[in-house]
């Protein structure tokens, strides 16, 4: 895959950003924002939440940017949005617990590819479960920054993730019938 703004290196643009240069910032922002949307809208299933956390991982990255030389911008962008999308969801479970069962068993029709199998048997899963599969399965972390992310064990995590997937599943093989 190409990256975006020439060849420029995520460094090379770091650190210009660094300088004060809006350009490679915006370079850099063009480059990830719509992964980072992506696994954001994952996680709080809301466009305008998703939103808030794309522009969160921006905010940390422009007023506390990552020590050179940075291995991997795009994994630490991941890591921040992921983090500030479990902190709204955490939020929100706090503040209106009744919140989430509706999404669970009402209509989802404001979500992309709402009508697919795959989603119907995502809403299917327990909050929990469900990210705990997005993040192992669909993000690519490990069950030890999970149980960090979540304030769970690794084991829970395990178990979590062994569960959702017997609920997804069950779900699909439901569906095709």
């Amino acid at each position: 895959m190409e990256p975006a703004h020439g060849a420029s290196s995520d460094n090379e643009l770091l650190e210009r950003a660094r300088q004060g240069d809006a350009e490679a910032f915006g370079a850099i922002y063009d480059r990830y924002c719509n992964v980072l949307y992506g696994t954001a809208m994952r996680l709080v299933r809301s466009p305008e939440q998703a939103e808030d956390v794309v522009q969160e991982a921006f905010m940390k990255l422009h007023s506390r940017p990552p020590a050179p030389p940075v291995r991997n911008l795009g994994g630490w962008l991941h890591r921040v949005a992921s983090h500030a999308a479990l902190d709204r969801l955490r939020r929100r479970g706090r503040r209106q617990e009744h919140e989430l069962i509706p999404e669970r068993a009402g209509s989802r029709s404001t979500e992309p590819a709402a009508g697919t199998d795959l989603e119907r048997a995502l809403g299917a899963l327990p909050e929990r479960g469900r990210r705990v599969f997005l993040l192992h399965d669909v993000e690519g972390f490990l069950h030890s920054e999970i149980a960090d992310m979540l304030g769970i064990s690794a084991g829970t995590s395990k178990s979590q993730l062994f569960r959702a997937r017997r609920i997804l599943r069950q779900e699909l093989a439901g569906a095709k019938s």
